[in-house]
Formats: C-alpha cells, structure tokens, sequence
C-alpha cells in the first residue's frame, strides 16, 4: 500500500479536501470540459435519429418521427439556420398532426407495374 507521505521528506503538496476538488472541477467544467448547448443539441439529435436497423420499425412512429425532426430543427436553429429549422419544426407538427405520414419503403412491397 502506498504511503500518503511525500517520498524523502519532500514538501510536496498535499491532497486538496474533497469540497476543494468538486469546486475546482466546477470552475473547470464550465470554462472547458462542459459540452457547449451546440454539442449538448448535436448529441441529442443524433440519440434521437432513427438508425438503419430501426427504420422499419419506427418509421411510421410519429413521435419518433417527430422527436428526430424537432431535435434536428434545435441544432440548425443554434447554428443560425432558421429556415432549415423551421422547416424541421413544421415536418415535425406534421408527424404530430397527422398530416404526413411515412411513404412507402422502395424495397418492398413494389409489384412489376409492366403487363
């Protein structure tokens, strides 16, 4: 087991109290580590982004549909794009509103339209 004495009688600084470390680490969270709000909506947006394993099961779940719009419509607005933000926020009201809805998958359910 290691001692907490400074090796050779050494003046070596002692451990700060633990109240001294979270305060340190607090001054030190909001001026570098913290993610910025830009960072904290990206992360969001890409929680909520509905993987290519998922697609077929939610891409008709309106919320789903929903949150991934409405938080995509977040990161374009802190990036100063309000209309791609508003576009976002209005495709999201549609999925809420029903008045869009999931078009059908290219891959199936497409029959030979030749006769």
């Amino acid at each position: 087991m290691e001692s907490l004495n400074p090796p050779h009688g050494l003046n070596a600084p002692l451990p700060l109290p633990l109240t001294a470390l979270s305060t340190q680490h607090s001054a030190l969270s909001t001026q570098h580590l913290e993610p910025s709000t830009l960072e904290l909506a990206q992360a969001l947006m890409e929680r909520l982004t509905i993987s290519p394993n998922d697609w077929h099961r939610l891409k008709s779940n309106r919320n789903s549909r929903a949150s991934e719009q409405a938080a995509a419509a977040l990161v374009f607005l802190l990036k100063n794009q309000p209309q791609e933000a508003l576009a976002r926020l209005e495709q999201a009201a549609g999925w809420l509103d029903k008045s869009i809805s999931a078009p059908p998958c290219p891959t199936h359910g497409h029959k030979n339209s030749e006769v």
